[in-house]
């Protein structure tokens, strides 16, 4: 049992696949944030059209 538990300290194959997660985790949060940046911007591009074209249509 302690061969087996010193082994399994010295593995270091999963490592590899923790990091992957790790840099996917950070992918994932960069993409949320710009999603959310581009879509305040899109909303605001589009309250502007509806306005304009209300005060057009208005005139």
């Amino acid at each position: 049992m302690v061969k087996f538990l010193r082994e399994l300290g010295r593995d270091t194959s999963g490592a590899t696949a923790v990091e992957y997660g790790l840099i996917l985790a950070l992918v994932f949060l960069a993409m949320i944030g710009g999603i959310q940046t581009f879509g305040t911007e899109v909303i605001t591009m589009w309250t502007n059209v509806r306005d304009n074209v209300a005060a057009v249509t208005a005139a």
